[in-house]
């Protein structure tokens, strides 16, 4: 594993947290007796090899699904029982692994979808379409921090895979999120595509906390102050990368590597 380029922050706040989280399915147990502490402007990453339970930690954090034991507090509040467009409304916000913009929509048009919400215009259906020119012009300032300015005329279907997920980014700042949940961020991208939103989610941290899964273990050294290593649902270790990217459990269970 390299060793990693990113230096951990002063000790900040926890904004997400989740103790004893647990997911069972009959006998079997996704998820089980799992910590997590997620601390406002990081960037924390959530790796592990395939079925570690990650997404299953994702889908109970924000609600998808309910914990079979545990409990989960976002900015202070418990969040255990509350359902998902309430947790939502409280800013934890979420991306996925398959890209989820409207195709048919331009990429400004995009983003003023998405602005709606936070700016309470997405009930009020009887208003004229001009209604929305108010949005531009935050639209803009969110187009331009993810890079996609000069595209913002263009039909979101004729962007590339890459550019679909940066929209994607700038869709999820639109609903300005407190903590940024995201789902394999850089799956299926080329090496400038993952070095430009490398460098989104290091901005957007300096803001708020972000939390991802990851495979790329080159990003993860690159971006993440702190990793923790899922394996069979549970926490196998944690700590930053050059912590955990030493740590002989990992490699075995990670990288396949056997131990000494």
């Amino acid at each position: 594993m390299a060793q990693p380029a990113v230096q951990s922050p002063k000790e900040s706040r926890v904004v997400l947290s989740a103790r004893g989280l647990t997911k069972t399915f009959g006998a079997f147990a996704a998820v089980k007796d799992v910590d997590l502490d997620v601390r406002d402007a990081q960037v924390h990453a959530l790796i592990g090899p395939n079925g570690a339970g990650k997404t299953t930690v994702f889908n109970l954090l924000t609600k998808f699904l309910q914990p079979s034991a545990g409990s989960i507090n976002l900015l202070g509040t418990d969040i255990t029982r509350t359902a998902p467009d309430k947790v939502a409304r409280m800013g934890l916000v979420r991306s996925f692994q398959i890209s989820a913009v409207f195709p048919h929509l331009s990429v400004l048009d995009n983003v003023r979808t998405a602005l709606q919400r936070p700016n309470n215009l997405s009930t009020q259906f009887w208003l004229p379409v001009s209604s929305l020119d108010r949005l531009n012009g935050r639209a803009e300032e969110l187009l331009t921090a993810v890079g996609l300015i000069k595209e913002r005329n263009t039909i979101a279907a004729d962007l590339s895979y890459g550019r679909k997920r940066v929209l994607e980014i700038a869709t999820t700042l639109a609903l300005d999120p407190k903590v940024l949940l995201l789902d394999e961020p850089m799956a299926g991208m080329g090496q400038e595509d993952i070095g430009n939103v490398s460098n989104i989610i290091r901005e957007v941290a300096k803001e708020r906390a972000v939390l991802m899964v990851e495979h790329n273990l080159s990003v993860v050294s690159d971006i993440c102050h702190h990793v923790t290593v899922l394996q069979r649902g549970e926490i196998l270790a944690e700590g930053d990368y050059a912590t955990v990217s030493q740590d002989p459990r990992v490699r075995t269970a990670y990288m396949g590597e056997e131990e000494a």
